[in-house]
């Protein structure tokens, strides 16, 4: 590994603490092959342990950070791994996604540090890539009836809206809501270290009008 390459290697500890729970899941949920679409992969770390133990599996990272794109492509670079692509930029919230299809998605702790339009956004882009009884999983944390599932919880959640009144800790309530309209459902909810949820999300309908308005399968932004 050479300097520049180890200058531009970002590094989470909490990646580090939640990658084994989360790759528990993604053994059970995953299809047998195909190409996982990571969004928003920040630092890299996931894709490359991801891409490690689910070697059956081609993994596609992607960030619209160009900081974290550097990481992505460091650590990427480092692991000459042959089903692990270098990373794509991409932003949810673009009309079209630069990536026609996919056969599942991931998404870890994105939802609560954007805004409500981007989780939606998230849903609609993932309801053109995905086939029918294909996984959307989504990582973080998240309230239940309006309730959150520990005081640490909600103290991060005002601690998030005070840095930006519209991020926050959704409630799984609403994120049905947007599922429904959008074609998926929710198939598990699995708990998670330091009151954190892990969500599989399943396609099972063509979306309505509403939830697919804008997006087109296409590879150019």
């Amino acid at each position: 590994m050479g300097y520049a390459s180890a200058m531009a290697k970002g590094f989470a500890p909490a990646a580090e603490r939640n990658r084994q729970p989360i790759l528990d899941v993604l053994r059970r949920v995953l299809p047998p092959n195909g190409l996982v679409l990571e969004i928003a992969s920040g630092t890299g770390q996931h894709a490359i342990f991801f891409a490690e133990h689910l070697s059956h599996l081609s993994w596609q990272p992607s960030d619209a950070s160009d900081d974290a794109l550097r990481s992505i492509r460091a650590w990427v670079e480092d692991s000459a791994r042959e089903n692990l692509l270098p990373p794509i930029e991409l932003d949810v919230c673009w009309p079209r996604w630069p990536i026609p299809r996919a056969d599942a998605l991931l998404c870890v702790n994105m939802i609560h540090i954007s805004p409500w339009e981007t989780t939606e956004r998230l849903f609609e882009g993932a309801s053109v890539l995905l086939e029918s009884g294909s996984p959307l999983v989504t990582y973080g944390p998240y309230r239940l009836h309006g309730e959150h599932s520990a005081p640490s919880n909600a103290a991060f959640d005002e601690s998030l809206r005070s840095r930006n009144p519209r991020w926050g800790i959704r409630d799984i309530d609403q994120l049905r809501g947007l599922a429904e309209r959008t074609g998926f459902e929710l198939r598990d909810s699995v708990p998670m270290p330091a009151n954190n949820m892990t969500l599989v999300w399943a396609r099972v309908a063509q979306p309505g009008s509403e939830g697919s308005e804008g997006f087109q399968k296409s590879t150019t932004k």
